[in-house]
C-alpha cells in the first residue's frame, strides 16, 4: 500500500463508483487504478464531490472483491494500491494505523506516544481525516479505556468492523 509520502498521486482522471455493502453504500474514488478514497454515507470530512470525477462501474472489480471478502470474514489484509494526500503528520498517523494488526486495537494515546511530542487529540484529528476508511483501518483506534470514540462512518459501523475482526480472529468480543 503506497501513501502520498511514498508516491505521487497517480496520473489520470479520478473516477468513482458505489459499492453496496453490509455497512451501506460505499463510495470508492480512484485515480489511475489507485484507490484515493473510501467514504460512507454521511461520512465526516467528506471531500468535495467534484474531485471524485466521473461515475463508472468498470475498473473497480478488485476493490469490490476485496471489500466483499473482508466484510465476509474471508480477508484480513488488503492488497490494493492506495494513495493518500494528507499533511506529513497525517501521513505519519495513517502509516501507523496501517500497521495495527487485524483483530486488535490501539488507542489514540498509544499512537501519540509512538509519534512523540503530540497529543491524543491531534492524533484523533488525523485519524478522522483518513480518506481510505476500512483499507487503512482507522476503526482499530479506540479511546484510552478501550471505549469506542468517533468514527467517520459512525460508531455502529466501527463496532461492526471491530466485532467482525475479533470474531474472525477467534478473540473474545470486547466490551466497549
Amino acid at each position: 500500500m503506497a501513501t502520498m509520502s511514498e508516491a505521487t498521486v497517480s496520473a489520470g482522471a479520478a473516477t468513482h463508483t458505489t459499492i453496496r455493502s453490509s455497512l451501506g453504500d460505499l463510495t470508492v474514488v480512484a485515480r489511475g487504478g489507485t484507490v484515493t478514497g473510501v467514504y460512507f454515507p454521511h461520512h465526516w470530512h467528506m471531500p468535495d464531490r467534484a474531485g471524485w470525477g466521473q461515475y463508472q462501474d468498470d475498473g473497480f472489480d478488485h476493490v469490490r472483491g476485496q471489500l466483499g471478502e473482508y466484510l465476509g470474514g474471508e480477508r484480513r489484509e488488503f492488497d490494493l494500491p492506495v494513495e493518500t494526500a494528507g499533511s506529513p503528520f497525517q501521513e505519519d498517523v495513517w502509516r501507523l494505523i496501517a500497521r495495527i494488526p487485524y483483530g486488535t486495537t490501539t488507542s489514540y494515546g498509544e499512537l501519540a506516544k509512538e509519534l512523540g511530542g503530540v497529543t491524543a487529540q491531534e492524533v484523533g484529528a488525523a485519524v478522522g481525516r483518513n480518506p481510505v476508511s476500512i483499507i487503512i483501518p482507522c476503526h482499530r483506534v479506540v479511546g484510552a479505556s478501550g471505549g469506542l470514540t468517533g468514527y467517520a462512518g459512525g460508531l455502529n459501523r466501527k463496532r461492526t468492523l471491530l466485532d467482525l475482526e475479533q470474531n474472525v480472529a477467534g478473540r473474545s468480543p470486547r466490551l466497549f
